[in-house]
């Protein structure tokens, strides 16, 4: 909830216009992307620069982590030049790898594992239009973050039914059925998945007070319809908006700011 108030507080003052607060004032970051992302690169970058810093992109073809190069040497490489490196990687292990020989903090910019920028900005945006936080076969959430999720006094429910899961719901949350790195099961999710796209029918199941969140990119017409994103009750492109917020809350985190 720490990080989470700063990014509100923080938020705030850019949003109004307020440039005075430079605490990454001649700092730089490293961002090591693996994987592309419009939306990680741009929020980053310019998350970063509103605070004072200047940020360096590094694409698939700039660094090659455990090909052209060791990843525990890129790591102390760029911790050289860098206060801060910000990676999106393929394998969890990379990031892991890079935290354990970088002397600098290392942000998760998202792994085959998780991806705890996104989270945060979904908490965010969760607590800024709820105001409060709870929470198919095969594709149930991963037992030890359920584990974990429950000891820290979360109440959750599993269920195959979307009918079932949107009942009294708060917000309903979408995403892609098959991401980057999972194309070759894209048919196969499709069908597994049926019945499973958010629409207009399903979000009214849910309430008149729910919200409708999806990380983006969407594929309209398959997860979701083009109706259901674009309706009133949709957050999704505030979503998207703190991803920036949230992560400035972590960099200043990570960095003492």
């Amino acid at each position: 909830m720490k990080i989470l108030n700063r990014a509100i507080e923080v938020k705030a003052m850019i949003k109004s216009g307020d440039r005075s607060f430079q605490p990454f004032k001649g700092k730089s970051m490293a961002m090591i992307f693996a994987k592309p992302s419009m939306r990680t690169h741009v929020s980053f970058e310019t998350g970063f620069f509103l605070l004072g810093g200047h940020a360096v992109y590094l694409g698939p073809d700039d660094i090659q982590m455990g090909k052209r190069e060791e990843t525990r040497d890129v790591a102390r490489v760029l911790s050289g030049y860098n206060d801060i490196i910000m990676a999106r990687v393929f394998a969890h292990q990379d990031i892991l790898d890079l935290a354990k020989y970088a002397p600098v903090p290392v942000i998760n910019g998202l792994t085959d594992y998780n991806h705890p920028c996104q989270i945060m900005a979904d908490a965010l945006t969760m607590l800024e239009h709820v105001g409060r936080i709870e929470n198919t076969k095969g594709f149930e959430p991963d037992a030890k973050t359920v584990e974990i999720a429950r000891s820290a006094g979360s109440k959750i429910e599993i269920t195959n039914d979307p009918k079932e899961a949107v009942k009294g719901a708060d917000v309903v949350y979408t995403d892609v059925w098959a991401s980057m790195g999972q194309k070759e099961e894209a048919e196969y999710r499709k069908k597994v998945f049926q019945g499973f796209m958010v629409d207009e029918a399903l979000m009214e199941m849910a309430g008149p007070k729910a919200f409708l969140m999806h990380c983006l990119p969407a594929e309209r017409g398959v997860e979701v319809t083009d109706g259901a994103i674009e309706a009133p009750n949709s957050i999704v492109f505030p979503q998207a908006e703190n991803r920036m917020h949230a992560q400035n809350a972590i960099m200043l985190h990570v960095l003492g700011a």
